[in-house]
C-alpha cells in the first residue's frame, strides 16, 4: 500500500507522541518522581488494572442502557404498522427485528425494563468493586511511598538534611504521597473519560453524522477555556505550594519554640507574622478558585446552547423518519448529557493534574541526588577501641563561604584517658565532637580510629558505640525506661535503673507515680533541664560506650546535682575514653589532657597545673571563673 510521504511513521510517531505527551507526560518523565510514579504503577498493575477494567465494564453497562431507552422509547411512541426494521437501531443488527417482531408490545417493554434494571444493577457492582480498587490501591499508595521518603530524609547526611527547615521535611513527607497517588489516579481518570467520550460521541454519530460536529465544537471550545487557564492555574499552583509550606514550617518553629517565644514576649509578633503570610494565602487561594470555577459554568452553559441549537437541527437530522424520532431525540438528549459530564470531569482532572504538578515539583527536589550528600553506607566494621584516636591535619568548613571552624587540627586521644576541650565560645570545641561522630566529614586531613581512616569504617557501627550527651538533649515522647534504654532494645530493666542511679536520675524518677512508666512530653518539656540531661547521661551510661563525649553535660544542673554527677562521670570515666567540652573548668580539672581551643585551633595543651603554670590563655579562663564564683559567694554571705 502507498503511504504519502507527508504521512510517514516517523511523522505519525512524532504526533502521536505530542498527542499523548501532554496527557501522559509524567509517566514518560525522566526525573525521580515520575520514576517512582512509574514503579508504583507497575508494582500495583493488579489493582490499577481491575480499576480500569470495573470502569469500562460500567461504560459498556451504561452504553446498553442507553440502547434499551431508545428501544423502550421506541415502543411507546411507535406508530401503528411500523415494523423493526425501520428502526436505526435495530436495523443494524441481524434477526434482531424478526425477534422482536415476534414478541408482544407489553412484555418486551418489561423485558426491556428488566434489561435496563440489571445493567444498572451491573453498574452497581463495578462502581462497587472499581471504588474497592481505588481504596486498596490508595492505601498501599500512602503506606509504601511515606516509606521511601521518610527513608530518603534518614539516607542523608546529617550536613544535608540540616540545611532543610523541619516544616519542609514533614510537608515532603506527608503530601509526597498523596502527589504520586493522585498523579496515577487522575491518570486513569483521564483514560476512563476518555473512553466513555468515545462511547458517548458514537452514540451521537450513530444517530446522525451530523451531531458530531456539536460534540466536535462543545469539546474544542471547553479544550480552548483549558489551553487559557491551564498555565494560569499551574502557576497559582506553584505559589500556592509554597505559601503553605512556609506556614506549615512557620507553625512548626513556633511551636517548637513555644518557651523562647514566651520568654522573649514575642507571641504577639508571630502571631502577627503568621496572619500576614495567611493573608497572602488567603488572596492566592481565592485567585486559584475563581481560575478553577470557569470550566463548569462553562461547560455547563455550552450543552444548553447546543441542545438548543439541535432542536432545530433534529428536526431535519430525523423529520424524514417515519419511527425513532422520539426515542432518537430522547436518547440523543441524554448521551449529550452524559458527554457534557464527562468533558466537564476531564477539565476538572486537567485542573487537578495542573495543581498536583506543584507537588510532584517538590518532590523531585527532595528525592533527585543533585546537590545532596547521602550517609555513607559499608566500609570496615568496628568492633571495639584498641589503642587511640588521632587527628591528623583536620580541617572543617561548614560552608566554602564561611570560616573554617576548625584549622589544621592535631589532636589525640588515647583508650582509656580523658581528653577535655575548653575554650570561648564559637572556638570550634562542638565541632571537634560533630566529626568524631560523623555528623561532619573534614574537609581536610583524616581522622584515624586505631590507624584505620574513619571514613573507611563502617559509620552505623561507630555510632552505635559512642555515647553522647549534650547541652541540647532530645527525649522522645514516651516513658524514661524507653528513653533512657534508647538504642539498647536488650536491656533489662534492671539495668536502666543501675544507669539512672549512675547518672544521679534515679531519685526524682522514683519520686514520680508513675515511676520510670512515665511520659516525658513532646521533647521532654515536662522535665526540666537539670532532668533531661541527667536522661541522657544515663542513655550514655546504659550503651557501655567505647568513647563518651560529654558536650556541657552539666550545663544544667544545680550546683549539688552537678557535683553528683561529676562524681558519677569520675566513677565511668577510670574505664573508658572520654571526650569533655566544658565551659565550667572546676569540671575537668583531673583530666589526663586539657585542650584550649581558640579560632578553630590548639594553642594549649597540657594537664590543669601545667596550664595554670604557663599563664596563658587557660590561666586567664580558670582566674575569670574563680573570681566570679568567689564573687559570688560572697554575695551570698
Amino acid at each position: 500500500m502507498h503511504v504519502h510521504p507527508s504521512l510517514s511513521p516517523r511523522l505519525i510517531q512524532r504526533l502521536l507522541r505530542r498527542l499523548v505527551r501532554p496527557l501522559l507526560g509524567e509517566f514518560l518523565d525522566p526525573r525521580p518522581a515520575s520514576r517512582l510514579i512509574r514503579a508504583t504503577a507497575r508494582q500495583e498493575w493488579k489493582l490499577l488494572a481491575l480499576h480500569l477494567g470495573t470502569t469500562v465494564v460500567g461504560a459498556l453497562t451504561e452504553g446498553v442502557t442507553l440502547a434499551v431507552i431508545f428501544l423502550a422509547v421506541e415502543i411507546l411512541s411507535r406508530p401503528a404498522g411500523a415494523t423493526w426494521a425501520a428502526n436505526p437501531l435495530t436495523s443494524r443488527v441481524p434477526l434482531l427485528p424478526g425477534l422482536l417482531e415476534a414478541l408482544p408490545r407489553t412484555p418486551l417493554f418489561l423485558i426491556f425494563l428488566a434489561v435496563a434494571v440489571l445493567m444498572q444493577a451491573i453498574q452497581g457492582l463495578m462502581s462497587y468493586l472499581s471504588g474497592v480498587s481505588l481504596g486498596d490501591f490508595s492505601a498501599r499508595c500512602r503506606s509504601s511511598i511515606t516509606a521511601l521518603i521518610h527513608r530518603q530524609i534518614l539516607d542523608f547526611s546529617y550536613a544535608c538534611a540540616s540545611r532543610y527547615r523541619v516544616g519542609d521535611l514533614l510537608n515532603h513527607a506527608a503530601n509526597g504521597p498523596a502527589a504520586v497517588q493522585g498523579q496515577i489516579e487522575l491518570t486513569g481518570q483521564l483514560l476512563i473519560q476518555g473512553l466513555l467520550i468515545a462511547l458517548y460521541s458514537l452514540v451521537l454519530v450513530s444517530l446522525s453524522p451530523w451531531l458530531v460536529l456539536v460534540a466536535v465544537g462543545l469539546a474544542a471550545a471547553i479544550v480552548l477555556v483549558q489551553r487559557v487557564l491551564l498555565p494560569r492555574i499551574r502557576r497559582g499552583s506553584h505559589r500556592l505550594t509554597m505559601i503553605e509550606v512556609e506556614i506549615s514550617s512557620r507553625v512548626t518553629e513556633d511551636i517548637q519554640g513555644l518557651r523562647l517565644l514566651h520568654s522573649a514576649g514575642r507571641l504577639d509578633a508571630a502571631d502577627h507574622a503568621l496572619r500576614a503570610r495567611m493573608g497572602e494565602l488567603e488572596a492566592v487561594m481565592r485567585r486559584q478558585n475563581r481560575l478553577s470555577q470557569v470550566v463548569g459554568p462553562f461547560s455547563a452553559f455550552l450543552p444548553i446552547a447546543a441542545i438548543a441549537v439541535l432542536g432545530a437541527v433534529s428536526l431535519l437530522a430525523f423529520g424524514s423518519r417515519n419511527t425513532g424520532v422520539l426515542p432518537s431525540l430522547v436518547t440523543f438528549v441524554l448521551a449529550l448529557q452524559r458527554l457534557n459530564v464527562r468533558l466537564g470531569g476531564m477539565a476538572g482532572t486537567f485542573t487537578s493534574l495542573s495543581r498536583n504538578a506543584a507537588e510532584l515539583d517538590r518532590l523531585n527536589e527532595i528525592l533527585k541526588p543533585d546537590g545532596k550528600d547521602f550517609r555513607r553506607r559499608g566500609g570496615v566494621r568496628f568492633h571495639g577501641l584498641q589503642r587511640e584516636i588521632r587527628f591528623e591535619a583536620v580541617g572543617l568548613r561548614y560552608n566554602p563561604d564561611l570560616a573554617p571552624a576548625l584549622t589544621d587540627l592535631e589532636l589525640t586521644i588515647p583508650k582509656g584517658r580523658t581528653v577535655a576541650l575548653v575554650g570561648a565560645s564559637g572556638a570550634g570545641k562542638s565541632s571537634i565532637a560533630d566529626l568524631l561522630v560523623g555528623l561532619y566529614a573534614p574537609t581536610c586531613g583524616r581522622i584515624l580510629i586505631d590507624g584505620t581512616d574513619m571514613a573507611d569504617l563502617d559509620l552505623s557501627s561507630w555510632q552505635q558505640r559512642l555515647g553522647v550527651v549534650s547541652q541540647d538533649t532530645f527525649l522522645f515522647n514516651d516513658s524514661l525506661a524507653a528513653n533512657i534504654s534508647f538504642g539498647c532494645p536488650e536491656a533489662t530493666q534492671a539495668a536502666i535503673e543501675a544507669a539512672a542511679a549512675l547518672a544521679q536520675a534515679a531519685g526524682f524518677i522514683e519520686a514520680l507515680p508513675a515511676g520510670y512508666d512515665t511520659l516525658v512530653g513532646e521533647r521532654g518539656y515536662l522535665l526540666s533541664g537539670g532532668q533531661r540531661q541527667r536522661i541522657s547521661l544515663a542513655r550514655a551510661i546504659l550503651r557501655n560506650p567505647e568513647l563518651l563525649i560529654l558536650d556541657e553535660a552539666t550545663s544544667a544542673l544545680d550546683s549539688q546535682s552537678e557535683r553528683l554527677v561529676q562524681q558519677a562521670i569520675e566513677q565511668f570515666e577510670r574505664q573508658h575514653t572520654v571526650l569533655v567540652i566544658a565551659h565550667r573548668l572546676s569540671t575537668i580539672v583531673n583530666a589526663d589532657q586539657i585542650l584550649v581551643i581558640e579560632q578553630g585551633r590548639i594553642v594549649e595543651r597540657g594537664k590543669h597545673v601545667e596550664l595554670l603554670g604557663k599563664g596563658s590563655l587557660y590561666a586567664v579562663l580558670w582566674q575569670q571563673q574563680v573570681g566570679v564564683a568567689r564573687h559570688n559567694n560572697s554575695m551570698i554571705v
